[in-house]
C-alpha cells in the first residue's frame, strides 16, 4: 500500500464537474495498493496518516498531527502510484490492485480515518477525478507499507 500525502492550504475534488470532496487546512491522501496489501496495511498506514507531525506548532516547527490542528482528509484512490516505468515510456499497472479488492481496502482506509475522528471527504473510486490543491509548505510525504 502506498499513500502520497500533500499537506494543504484548501483542496476539492471534481468529478463530472461536481464537487465530491473538499477540505480546508489538512491533507490530501493520494492512496494506491498492490495485489499483496490486506486490512493490515490499511490500518497501519491510516494510523501513521493521523499520527504524522506535518503540521507547525507556535514554534513554526513540523511538530502536529491533523488531528491537533483541526484539520481534514481529502482521500484520493490513486492506482497510479503503482506505474512500472522501468521498461519503456508507457507505465504499466501490473501490480496494482484488481478494482473490487482495491475498492474495499480504500473504503476501509477511509474508515479508519474517521474512527480517529477525523473529518474525511472523498474522492469517487475508480471516476475521472479532478483535484485542485493549494500544497502548504510545500510539504509532500510518500509512505510505502514495504518500508515501514
Amino acid at each position: 500500500m502506498r499513500v502520497l500525502i500533500q499537506r494543504c492550504a484548501y483542496a476539492s475534488c471534481k468529478v463530472n464537474g461536481e464537487v465530491t470532496g473538499q477540505i480546508q487546512n489538512g491533507m490530501v491522501c493520494l492512496v494506491g495498493f498492490d495485489k499483496k496489501d490486506s486490512l493490515k496495511e490499511v490500518e497501519m498506514l491510516a494510523k501513521k496518516t493521523i499520527g504524522l507531525r506535518i503540521f507547525e506548532d507556535e514554534n513554526h516547527k513540523m511538530n502536529l498531527s491533523v488531528h491537533e490542528v483541526n484539520g481534514s482528509i481529502l482521500a484520493i484512490s490513486q492506482f497510479t502510484l503503482y506505474a512500472d516505468c522501468k521498461h519503456g515510456n508507457r507505465p504499466s499497472f501490473t501490480e496494482a490492485m484488481d478494482f473490487e479488492s482495491a475498492k474495499e481496502l480504500y473504503d476501509a482506509y477511509c474508515k479508519v480515518l474517521e474512527a480517529n475522528t477525523i473529518s474525511v471527504q472523498r474522492g469517487i473510486f475508480g471516476a475521472d477525478m479532478k483535484i485542485e490543491l493549494l500544497n502548504d509548505g510545500p510539504v509532500t510525504i510518500f509512505l510505502d507499507s514495504d518500508c515501514l
